[in-house]
């Protein structure tokens, strides 16, 4: 129904539990850890499984933060919102600049390498051709609404879950074949003493995080969830153990199959096509090619839109131009001008960076936003707090240092490149207020029923 010409226009709630679960699993892809899967290899020295376990348990402190902070502001700003709230405007302002580096890159590097998988099965289509397909597909679907992006979500989260059985299938058939394991074949890629290390377990992990990134973006979605006290906590964390489960058993069957052999230099991207190869064949190689585009289309859909709820958060509390960033299209309930916004950068991006150029830059203020929230939730649910429970204590404290670890491991390119964007945020901040002595920013917290 549209609302009457005059009234407020407020997103919608229709989603509910189990659509959350499907768009945060589908914006961290279920198949995430085949794309780094190489890079792991070589770093943990085969021990990948553990990386990846190990990492879980590291983002899980963050997501319990999310979850916890989403109770108290029910907002799409997420961490912009709940770091504004609890320590002050102008820090919420600077974390919500950082986080939209995170989550306007994700749609554009979901361009890039779409098109560029395309290409790899279509080599007669330019490139440039492909990635206004792509950056207008995203875009032209997402301004649908919200109801139409979650029923396309659920498809391709089917489909790439069929796709997963398919390769568990074949490694069981591969691995059927063998007559001698030998002595710790299903237990060396847990623990192997000839090549374990525990500084390149650990630098594995460091990637292994990458699994993950993008969980935070349900939070996102509480003004237009179903009782968002309630699911967005759930969804958090269903989705953070449900990504870990699932991409330990997918790397444990490739570690199966590959053992602990290093990848060649120039192989390390198509890591997991290649033992997809030894398992099934060609078949199997050219399937999994395809998933890992399907995986990317679905992850570009869904973070182009968390990003405009992010940024119609930021436009509704005045941090960025309200009259733009904070509108709701009447029709759709959606912030439209958003989500055109995210696809045009996307698409210029696309001609810009490179895919490696924007993986790296990504964390940069994904883990900045971490930090925040961590920090806001330990502050909220122990600092203030009249009851004193350590577990409020632990868990946001080993998840601010976790992140803050793994960010300082980032490359000097990525550290450089994103300390000019937050210099040129905190500069446009810095005059928009008279130099931070105005009120930044104002936020509105939306009713459980809006």
């Amino acid at each position: 129904m549209v609302p009457a010409a005059g009234s407020p226009v407020h997103l919608r709630r229709v989603l509910g539990l189990w659509d959350l679960i499907i768009i945060g699993i589908v914006i961290i892809q279920p198949i995430a850890p085949m794309g780094i899967y190489g890079v792991i290899s070589n770093d943990a020295r085969g021990h990948v499984v553990t990386t990846i376990l190990i990492a879980m348990v590291a983002m899980l402190f963050t997501a319990i933060s999310y979850g916890k902070m989403a109770r108290a502001y029910p907002s799409a700003g997420s961490a912009y919102t709940y770091v504004g709230q609890e320590l002050s405007p102008a820090l919420g302002y600077v974390t919500g600049w950082a986080v939209v580096m995170d989550y306007i890159l994700n749609p554009l590097i979901c361009t890039i390498i779409c098109s560029q998988l395309t290409q790899n099965i279509l080599p007669f289509l330019p490139y440039w051709t492909l990635a206004v397909f792509y950056a207008g597909a995203f875009t032209l679907l997402n301004i649908r609404g919200i109801e139409t992006s979650a029923r396309i979500n659920d498809v391709m989260a089917a489909g790439m879950s069929i796709v997963v059985v398919i390769f568990f299938a074949f490694v069981i058939h591969f691995l059927w074949g063998f007559h001698e394991y030998g002595h710790g074949f299903f237990t060396h890629p847990f623990y192997n003493p000839a090549t374990f290390s525990i500084g390149r377990v650990l630098h594995g992990t460091s990637v292994a995080v990458l699994t993950y990134i993008g969980f935070d973006a349900i939070s996102t979605f509480s003004e237009e969830v179903e009782n968002p006290r309630r699911n967005i906590m759930l969804a958090t964390v269903l989705v953070c153990l449900i990504t870990g489960v699932l991409a330990s058993l997918e790397v444990y069957a490739a570690q199966l199959v590959w053992r602990d052999q290093p990848f060649p230099a120039d192989k390390i991207t198509s890591a997991f096509p290649l033992v997809a190869q030894t398992a099934g064949g060609y078949f199997l190689f050219h399937l999994i090619n395809f998933t890992i585009l399907v995986a990317n289309i679905g992850s570009g859909m869904g973070s182009q839109l968390g990003a405009a709820r992010l940024l119609y958060g930021m436009g509704r509390s005045n941090g960025i131009p309200k009259k733009f960033f904070g509108a709701i299209d009447p029709k759709s309930r959606i912030p439209r001008n958003n989500v055109i916004f995210v696809g045009v950068v996307a698409l210029a991006g696309a001609f810009v960076i490179t895919y490696d150029q924007g993986a790296d830059l990504l964390n940069f203020g994904a883990l900045l936003a971490f930090m925040g929230v961590n920090i806001a939730a330990l502050v909220r649910y122990y600092v203030r707090a009249k009851e004193k429970k350590m577990l409020d204590l632990i868990a946001p404290l080993l998840g601010f240092v976790i992140c803050a670890f793994i960010w300082s491991q980032l490359s000097r390119p990525a550290l450089r490149l994103g300390a000019v964007w937050m210099a040129v945020g905190i500069a446009y901040g810095a005059v928009r207020t008279k130099g931070f002595q105005a009120k930044l920013v104002n936020f509105d917290i939306p009713t459980d029923e809006s």
